[in-house]
């Protein structure tokens, strides 16, 4: 039997999906030319890949939600209860973008404070940080300072309002409860891409400077011990969310066994 299904109809259907796909295929495209861009300095390439890469997430999936075809339904029921925004999201792995979003912010403000200057040279303000190795003071970097952390906080000031704002439309947006659920699982997950590529970047930065040289001392195994399973945490993050983003029937799915649990 012939597909009498018009081709204009089946891209709309699917029109949130390739909306997704882009914006990962454009954030992938632009953090390599960033990553391969000529820099004195080996980190600040990469820290705009990692940032132009989430934004690019989350714009593809934010495009594919205002593409999303709303149902046309004839008569229109209301629920007396309220829809919250914390119904919509994943239960399970909510929380834990939570907290490694309260861990990014927090190393990086800690990070921030104890970024010192390059006293060897005046453009590494920020870059660095200055422990005694020895008796001799010693610069090891690249540190999450300011200067590393100026466009990743940017990053999660634009990224953070815009999801959130995004996800209580949702919730009071039309469409049935798993529609509204797939929709807020995406949006989800290309936050989770935004937060935990930036968790496994400042986690790599602060094991690179406080390992290099043995004069890190208990500095070093101290940030180890805190760092490694965070970025464990950052893998898992990052791993679930690009899989949320890319294979919406994954989110369908777990959705369901969410669902059949709750109501037994």
């Amino acid at each position: 039997m012939l597909d009498t299904v018009p081709l204009e109809a089946r891209f709309l259907d699917h029109v949130e999906y390739y909306a997704r796909w882009s914006g990962l295929a454009i954030g992938i495209v632009v953090a390599q030319q960033l990553v391969e861009m000529d820099s004195s300095d080996i980190a600040m390439p990469l820290v705009f890949a990692i940032t132009a890469f989430g934004l690019c997430a989350v714009g593809g999936v934010l495009l594919g939600d205002a593409l999303t075809l709303r149902p046309q339904e004839a008569v229109r029921t209301a629920s007396l209860a309220p829809r919250l925004v914390r119904d919509q999201v994943p239960p399970r792995m909510a929380p834990l973008l939570l907290l490694q979003a309260a861990s990014l912010v927090t190393l990086l403000v800690i990070g921030a404070f104890t970024a010192s200057s390059d006293p060897t040279r005046a453009d590494r303000a920020g870059r660095v940080i200055t422990v005694t190795c020895e008796g001799i003071r010693t610069s090891l970097g690249p540190w999450p300072g300011l200067y590393y952390s100026g466009p990743m906080f940017a990053a999660l000031a634009v990224g953070t309002p815009v999801c959130v704002w995004a996800l209580r439309r949702i919730a009071h947006g039309q469409g049935d409860d798993q529609q509204r659920r797939d929709r807020a699982w995406a949006i989800t997950g290309a936050w989770g891409l935004l937060v935990s590529s930036q968790v496994l970047l400042v986690a790599l930065m602060i094991f690179v400077a406080l390992t290099e040289e043995a004069c890190a001392g208990p500095l070093g195994a101290a940030a180890v011990v805190v760092v490694s399973p965070l970025s464990l945490l950052g893998l898992f993050t990052f791993g679930w969310s690009l899989v949320t983003v890319v294979a919406p029937r994954a989110v369908d799915d777990e959705a369901a066994d969410d669902g059949i649990l709750d109501d037994e």
